[in-house]
């Protein structure tokens, strides 16, 4: 790959400053006494203990959902299916953002897993995935609960866009996946929308997560589980699904599967291909790989189906992202899961002449895992994220998710 210029920003240096910025920013609102929460019911703080007072249902109905504003699944009699709307952060308008949920609430006592998609609202198969897992829950054989939260981003959804789109200086993108935990008194509506969901749904009912994604707008990627596999169960969960890669890396701290490891709830993030679209031939491998979890855990009966194992899953531990450094056309040399070696050429870039402006390399050996689908490129956007085994490792630069 081309070096970029040697007074350029270094992307590593740029992330540790975001990072810092990020928690300098927590400390101040955490700081912020004075702040007032949107209801009344809201607790001061924004990282509450996870203690909870039963489900709160707020008096609303909508499409026949009855609305919530906290749940606490032993509430629900046993043996039975419930949807609900979940009353997130309000509007502008001073109505609030509703997000979808279901509960699979088991005839017998056992685990509790959560199922979760929409963080971004370009991320269409994970909803789906989640849609066909609920639909193969029987409640009367299982055994602990599933909680199915869908459209986490609500207003990004409606909008097909990764990031919310925060009117609170005029119009801001806030990538909501860079919020978890959130903060009740935080200082955007995302963050205060993040914490809602994590103290009053997901956090009191789960005992394991999945937080389903796809690759980013403008990025394809392989079928693969962001885990950290030195963590006992997050292995064992990663390892049970018949897909091509595991991302052995905890990637951003905001992460909402780091959220909820943070408090003691074992998390990983399935990855289901390219965004905006339903993946017909993926979706079916992340259904079976959650019912392999479920089984894991006994929430439901059965034989196991295929896991990584019958596949012959590659694991990588860093990520190496390629970043173009001109503007041009871009023509892809290598596919998704392609092995590659250093100094081999991955792709191509042209100007309207034609002309061959950027030639660009792999410095690692490793595994294609994400790759631009859009043809024409600026300066610094992610070309490429191929991931490797390295015996020190490394956070990724740009992770695609």
């Amino acid at each position: 790959m081309q070096n970029e210029p040697k007074d350029g920003v270094d992307r590593r240096d740029f992330m540790k400053t975001a990072i810092a910025l990020v928690g300098a920013s927590t400390a101040l609102v955490s700081q912020a006494g004075t702040a007032q929460t949107q209801n009344a019911n809201a607790p001061a703080a924004g990282t509450a203990t996870g203690a909870h007072h039963g489900t709160v249902y707020t008096g609303d109905v909508i499409s026949g959902k009855k609305v919530i504003s906290a749940l606490d699944v032993n509430d629900l009699p046993r043996g039975t299916k419930h949807m609900f709307y979940f009353q997130g952060v309000q509007m502008p308008t001073g109505q609030h953002w509703y997000v979808s949920v279901i509960v699979v609430h088991g005839a017998k006592p056992g685990k509790r897993v959560a199922l979760v998609s929409g963080v971004h609202g370009d991320e269409i198969s994970p909803v789906r995935t989640i849609q066909s897992i609920v639909s193969q829950l029987d409640p009367a054989q299982m055994s602990g609960s599933v909680v199915a939260v869908l459209d986490v981003s609500r207003p990004a959804l409606e909008l097909m866009s990764r990031r919310w789109p925060n009117s609170g200086r005029g119009m801001d993108l806030i990538d909501i996946n860079r919020e978890w935990p959130g903060h009740e008194n935080g200082p955007n509506a995302p963050s205060r929308h993040a914490a809602l969901l994590f103290n009053r749904l997901l956090r009191p009912n789960a005992d394991y997560a999945l937080d389903f994604h796809t690759g980013t707008t403008a990025m394809d990627v392989t079928s693969f589980n962001l885990a950290r596999m030195e963590l006992p169960e997050a292995r064992a969960m990663a390892e049970l699904f018949p897909i091509k890669q595991i991302f052995d890396n905890p990637a951003y701290p905001t992460l909402l599967a780091n959220a909820l490891i943070d408090v003691g709830i074992p998390a990983i993030t399935p990855e289901i291909g390219a965004s905006r679209i339903l993946d017909l031939e993926m979706i079916p491998l992340f259904v079976e790989g959650t019912m392999n979890v479920l089984k894991h855990y006994g929430v439901v009966p059965g034989p196991m189906g295929r896991t990584g194992r019958d596949v012959g899953i590659f694991v990588g531990n860093s990520a190496h992202a390629i970043l173009t450094t001109h503007g041009g056309f871009v023509e892809m040399l290598v596919k998704l899961n392609d092995k590659v070696v250093p100094g081999q050429k991955v792709a191509i870039q042209r100007n309207t002449f034609g002309e061959v402006v950027a030639e660009y390399t792999t410095a690692v050996a490793g595994e294609v895992a994400a790759r631009r689908t859009d043809a024409t490129a600026e300066p610094g956007i992610p070309l490429m994220m191929i991931i490797y085994q390295s015996a020190a490792r490394e956070n990724p630069e740009d992770y695609a998710e």
